[in-house]
């Protein structure tokens, strides 16, 4: 009975030994298979090493397992590089003008301190008043009798360089108030206005606009005003007579039969 179990026990025992091989091949083949293309890559490249000529200078590992296999080459005896060849004068002479080319540094301007501006007081001017002159204008007064007068007043004009013109201007703007209380009357017509007066030798020439033709107070009314005009211009020492002109034309008559076609003089009334 013990041989009988022993010589079970042995064969039990050598089964499971054929059994482990039998795996161990399985599994070896299992192995060689999956990783075939591996095996046989690296096979190539070992081979590819013994037989490589010596001194090639190449080496290459073997693949990895990965995907993706890794080769990592190094290469030697790599012939020595050819040293660049020096430039030419014509070379040195194009990059020596670029380097001249540089603008320098701009010098910094010195800077200067401000100097405070003086201080200078301004004395106020007080206006200087505008020269005046004292101008006789005559203007119309009638009496007691019903007589038609002539009346000087004075007035302060301006002093400018149409002295005569100023005065005939105050003279168109009539009496003040005071003065037509006292009976001083303008029998200038109205809207009348003086164009310009100059004087050739002794003559006046003074020209109106067409409003001085119309006197709405006839004959006396016509004498009246050619007095007014008259008498104010011959106030001026040069001043002998006065041509009355219209609009720059000379007329002969003023009115109902009042000679103006030449100059007038205080005589003339």
């Amino acid at each position: 009975m013990a041989t009988r179990r022993t010589n079970k026990k042995k064969s039990i025992g050598s089964q499971a030994i054929v059994v482990f091989w039998l795996v161990f091949i399985i599994v070896i083949i299992c192995v060689f298979m999956l990783n075939a293309e591996t095996i046989q890559k690296n096979f190539s490249i070992f081979m590819a090493r013994l037989t490589a000529p010596s001194g090639a200078g190449a080496e290459e590992e073997l693949l990895l397992d990965d995907d993706e296999p890794i080769i990592t080459v190094i290469i030697e005896d790599r012939p020595s590089p050819r040293p660049a060849p020096a430039p030419t004068q014509t070379q040195t002479q194009t990059t020596e003008p670029a380097a001249s080319a540089q603008p320098s540094a701009p010098e910094r301007p010195t800077q200067t301190q401000p100097q405070a501006p003086a201080q200078t007081t301004i004395q106020p001017q007080t206006p200087t008043p505008a020269q005046t002159r004292d101008r006789a204008v005559y203007f119309t007064q009638v009496n007691s009798d019903g007589q038609i007068l002539h009346s000087r007043v004075t007035r302060r004009v301006p002093v400018s360089e149409s002295p005569m013109q100023d005065a005939l201007n105050v003279l168109l703007l009539g009496p003040s108030v005071d003065e037509i209380a006292r009976g001083i009357l303008n029998l200038i017509p109205q809207n009348t206005r003086v164009l310009s007066a100059a004087v050739r030798g002794n003559t006046a020439y003074i020209n109106f606009n067409e409003d001085f033709l119309f006197n709405t107070y006839g004959v006396e009314g016509y004498v009246a005003q050619l007095r007014q005009i008259v008498w104010t211009v011959t106030e001026f020492q040069n001043v002998r007579d006065v041509q009355i002109l219209i609009e720059g034309r000379r007329m002969d008559y003023l009115g109902d039969g009042i000679w103006i076609g030449s100059p007038i003089s205080r005589q003339s009334f």
